[in-house]
């Protein structure tokens, strides 16, 4: 059935249940970075398969797509023909869908969506435009599930289990956690929907979610139970029986939405992380209290076991990721290079850490962009897009992957061959903010706004900038962005906590020239406490990544003897880290490129 045939189909649903305006989100009822299969309507219903997206089907005529600059030229392809006009964000000129529904909904007409894969914030903003115009929302409907036909199942994958040799704590034992803090909140019951959440809690992950080794689910935490919401034929009986343990009842995947209609006295709920239909369930009688999930702040901050896990997760990744680079620096030795394209390369990098073992999946959608391509901060190669390797210019690679011991997220760009001096002055400046920031020695309460001007500093004082965080918190096969703390100079609400000992950030710095070359170099950090004195609690990180910076792309006159220091410290530790599990000539290589400057 093509695109325009498909609209039809769903015209016909909407006319037939008085809608005007039908909202297809790019998500699932969790609120997930990536999605399965299940749940991409937003795919099936335009024909655009970019991750990031939503559509909007008008009753009489006309259909709308709104995407980021990453999808333009992938967009704009695969629309062509379906008479879906594409909607650009960020461009000027161009309406968010909240602005474009208020502009073009006429008094008295109908919004409708899937309430289930809306979130809660974005609902209740959509209420508020079209109360005041007098109109009507219809959240309780899924009508993309009527006309796609062979719309595929649910994930039924089964579901593993952590020992406490890797998730370092029982799940009896975070549930007592948990209910403190839920006594501290006076609530009776609290509502969990991220799928993080729920599979940190009871110690389980699977394949439900493109990328990240999680499991559809939710969970209800009483006083005196746990109900897990899954699919029971996904629990491997040995799994059965320790989650039935620890007194947790587990009940159909979807049975919560009911369920929660029955809710009484008082009820825990984090409005940023609770879908739209979830909320609207909830009885008007129950006292409803608005916090951060407590788990979210528990999973941030790793324990002994985790971090010990974590460490080598990314030994296997500093050798996967060391072999890659020697690689391709053979390639260009050998003139061979342009063989690859970015998508070959990538698929090179996948396959040397499977070589590593316990690789369960990429953590995100790799990033290799060459050139041109390197200053699109997201880039996602496709068919359409992706670049032939070649000479003289400069290879991002920003990806990760999921191992039994942890998660990883690195991002290194390579110099293939000889390149301009304006790419050794922007890979040095990037360099620098990596090393700056890195060293950091901090009190305890600071954010990573106190800290970000750090890595900026070498940017800011030449009237340069680059237009994301500068680093994000990392789960443990959880979310690869886990809250609530960041590194940026901008606020952002969620995502301010200080610095807890425990927790693994980023540090991703990054230069883009449009037309030209991207510049980015990412290390995972572990916060530590240090000094206790009588100033207080002072703070440091602790390096996880191991791999090299490309000594072939710096600028050696612009580092400073402090900056010198910090490279030659860090290619130490990861020349006596990495080297053991090298070959001979990989070696070879390795200590030239960690060579002291």
């Amino acid at each position: 059935m093509k695109v325009s045939q498909r609209i039809e189909e769903l015209r016909n649903l909407m006319n037939q249940n008085n809608i005007d305006m039908y909202i297809v989100p790019t998500a699932d009822y969790h609120d997930s970075e990536y999605v399965g299969e299940h749940f991409k309507e937003r795919a099936f219903i335009t024909g655009f398969t970019g991750s990031a997206g939503t559509a909007l089907i008008l009753k009489d005529s006309g259909a709308k797509l709104w995407t980021d600059g990453r999808y333009f030229l992938q967009a704009t392809q695969q629309l062509e023909g379906s008479d879906v006009d594409l909607m650009k964000m960020g461009e000027a000129g161009v309406p968010t869908l909240e602005e474009f529904i208020e502009s073009n909904l006429e008094p008295g007409q109908t919004v409708a969506f899937d309430g289930r894969s809306i979130s809660f914030g974005q609902g209740m903003f959509l209420e508020e435009i079209v109360k005041s115009k007098n109109g009507s929302i219809i959240y309780n409907i899924d009508l993309i599930d009527k006309i796609w036909t062979d719309r595929p199942e649910l994930s039924k994958e089964k579901i593993f289990y952590l020992e406490e040799s890797f998730s370092g704590e029982s799940t009896h034992s975070k549930i007592s956690r948990l209910r403190e803090k839920m006594k501290k909140l006076k609530v009776d019951s609290h509502i969990i929907t991220t799928l993080d959440d729920t599979g940190w809690l009871f110690n389980i992950r699977g394949k439900d979610v493109e990328y990240f080794p999680l499991v559809l689910s939710y969970t209800v935490v009483y006083k005196d139970k746990v109900v897990l919401y899954i699919d029971d034929e996904k629990i491997p009986e040995d799994i059965k029986t320790i989650i039935k343990n620890n007194n947790v009842e587990v009940k159909p995947y979807n049975d919560i939405y009911e369920d929660v209609k029955s809710l009484s006295m008082s009820v825990l709920v984090d409005p940023d992380r609770l879908n739209y239909a979830m909320y609207k369930n909830i009885p008007d009688s129950v006292k409803i209290v608005e916090a951060m999930n407590p788990t979210i702040l528990m999973k941030a901050m790793k324990n002994e076991t985790e971090i010990s896990n974590i460490r080598k997760a990314h030994i296997k990744d500093g050798i996967a990721h060391t072999k890659f680079i020697y690689w391709m620096k053979k390639l260009v030795k050998e003139g061979k290079i342009n063989q690859e394209t970015e998508i070959s390369a990538s698929d090179k990098l996948e396959e040397l850490r499977k070589e590593q073992g316990d690789f369960i999946c990429p953590s995100f959608e790799p990033i290799a962009g060459f050139a041109e391509h390197g200053a699109i901060v997201h880039y996602a190669a496709t068919e359409e897009t992706n670049k032939r390797l070649a000479m003289n210019n400069l290879f991002l690679t920003d990806t990760g992957a999921n191992y039994l011991q942890g998660s990883t997220d690195i991002t290194r760009t390579t110099a293939l061959g000889e390149i301009s001096q304006e790419m050794k002055d922007d890979y040095t400046t990037v360099l620098q903010a990596n090393l700056r920031l890195a060293k950091a020695i901090f009190m305890y309460g600071c954010t990573g706004m106190n800290l970000d001007i750090l890595a900026r500093q070498p940017f800011w004082e030449n009237a340069r900038n680059f237009n994301h965080g500068t680093g994000h918190g990392v789960g443990y096969l959880g979310n690869i962005h886990e809250p609530p703390s960041s590194i940026r100079w901008q606020f952002r609400k969620h995502e301010v906590h200080p610095f807890e000992e425990g927790m693994v950030i980023t540090n991703e710095p990054g230069i883009y020239i449009s037309g030209s070359h991207g510049v980015r170099l990412e290390n995972e950090m572990l916060v530590h406490k240090t000094v206790n004195n009588e100033y207080g609690q002072f703070m440091r990180f602790e390096v996880l990544t191991y791999c090299p910076f490309d000594l072939e792309a710096i600028n050696m006159s612009m580092l400073t003897e402090e900056d010198r220091k910090e490279l030659n410290n860090y290619h130490a530790r990861v020349y006596e880290t990495i080297s053991p599990y090298l070959s001979e000539d990989e070696r070879s290589w390795l200590r030239e490129a960690t060579r002291s400057i």
